[in-house]
């Protein structure tokens, strides 16, 4: 239910939601595990200032949580494939931790603002799956960039980052919002080797329907070719296992019509 109820909130960038657009950042960068269950997107592993490089190498992407992946080149050559996604967990279980027994995100109710993104993230697993570094898993679920819920207001300066000059933006078709944003001292990316953000301003935009980091570049001069750039094609599209496997099962798309032939 709590992947339903926020896709049927208000919309975010309707005259509804609430005008502090700081807050507004904050909250749609925890919302992503709520927002979707399936994407079809493209992704380059470098910044552009307003649309990609079309010379510029980039990977076609299948991803259905809460791990299926699938990854081409624009050529249609395989990178990745998802194996094993019908695996026994049993080996998993029976050697169990206290995080090995979580629930996937969208089977917990996270706090809700009055314009349906997420003011306080529960207890869950949360992790997207990655490919090169871990920018690509931290795009997915930019939470790195809030927090899992506001800091006190006696302690304002303990936000992961400064959140600067927020705007909505065009990207791609889709709405978004982009911000200026500095890392501060309790700032801890997903993955310290591959950060959204650099030391100093880095600009980025999320995609306001699904909370995604659709693109970042930092503004430091030394460190502007530090970034990357995402572009939706959809969003909870029907995924077949077989998109998945390395092997295929020959399922059959039930979305496509069957010809019966009848011999005359």
């Amino acid at each position: 239910m709590a992947t339903w109820d926020t896709r049927h909130r208000p919309d975010p960038d309707s005259g509804a939601a609430s005008a502090d657009l700081t807050t507004m950042f904050r909250n749609l960068s925890r919302s992503s595990p709520w927002k979707w269950q399936s994407l079809r997107f493209e992704y380059w592993d470098e910044p552009f200032a307003e649309a990609p490089d079309p010379a510029a190498p980039l990977v076609r992407a299948w991803l259905r949580r809460p791990g299926a992946l699938r990854l081409e080149t624009a050529d249609g050559l395989i990178l990745h494939s998802t194996t094993g996604i019908n695996d026994s967990k049993d080996g998993f279980y029976v050697s169990a931790t206290r995080k090995s027994w979580l629930l996937p995100p969208h089977l917990v109710a996270p706090v809700y603002d009055d314009a349906g993104l997420v003011r306080r993230r529960p207890e869950a697993a949360y992790g997207e799956p990655g490919f090169g570094n871990g920018r690509f898993s931290a795009a997915l679920d930019p939470v790195e960039l809030a927090g899992n819920a506001p800091v006190p207001l006696e302690f304002p300066g303990s936000n992961a980052v400064e959140v600067n000059g927020v705007r909505r933006v065009d990207h791609d078709g889709r709405p978004a919002l982009e911000a200026v944003v500095t890392p501060t001292a309790t700032y801890h990316p997903a993955d310290p080797a591959a950060p959204l953000c650099l030391p100093g301003s880095t600009r980025v935009r999320l995609d306001l329907g699904t909370g995604i980091c659709l693109s970042s570049q930092s503004l430091v001069p030394a460190t502007q070719d530090y970034g990357h750039w995402l572009r939706i094609i959809a969003v909870d599209e029907y995924m077949l296992d077989d998109l998945f496997l390395a092997e295929s099962m020959n399922l059959t798309d039930v979305r496509r019509h069957i010809s019966w032939d009848i011999s005359a």
